[in-house]
């Protein structure tokens, strides 16, 4: 499982280095690398596994939904297969890299079975967005619903 958090920079290649405890998960299943995609402005990266379980659920999906097929056409075709390379690393295409925003600091976030990509200034707005949900009662609720 991918846990916490940890600052970064990206080269100018658009090459992130991964975290030693994200890649120890990574190199535990027969490929190394994930495949990454665009959500919520920033990047999630999905061991491949993780990431054929998406792809199934999308495809149970009805095709009705004229939301859903614009879900799938930008989550599922704007993804990238980014392998780690023998420093640890893996390279973001640059549609990815502009859409996130990412241009030198960088913060990767463990989510459990996968791991966001975040600019600085992203990351940092979210946590000042979380810190103002807390002041609604419904959110504070919702949390403790997990019994934290």
């Amino acid at each position: 499982m991918f846990r916490g958090s940890s600052y970064h920079k990206i080269d100018v290649k658009g090459r992130v280095i991964i975290p030693t405890r994200f890649r120890n998960v990574i190199n535990a299943q027969e490929n190394r690398g994930v495949m990454v995609s665009t959500f919520d402005g920033g990047l999630v990266a999905y061991p491949y596994k993780e990431w054929e379980n998406v792809e199934n659920k999308i495809l149970s999906l009805a095709r009705t939904s004229e939301t859903m097929r614009r879900f799938r056409r930008v989550f599922i075709g704007g993804a990238f297969d980014c392998s780690c390379d023998k420093q640890g690393r893996i390279l973001l295409p640059p549609s990815l890299r502009t859409y996130a925003d990412l241009k030198k600091e960088i913060v990767l976030v463990g989510v459990l079975k996968i791991f966001e990509i975040w600019s600085r200034e992203r990351w940092d707005a979210e946590h000042a967005n979380l810190d103002e949900d807390f002041k609604n009662e419904e959110v504070r609720n919702e949390i403790a619903q997990l019994g934290l």
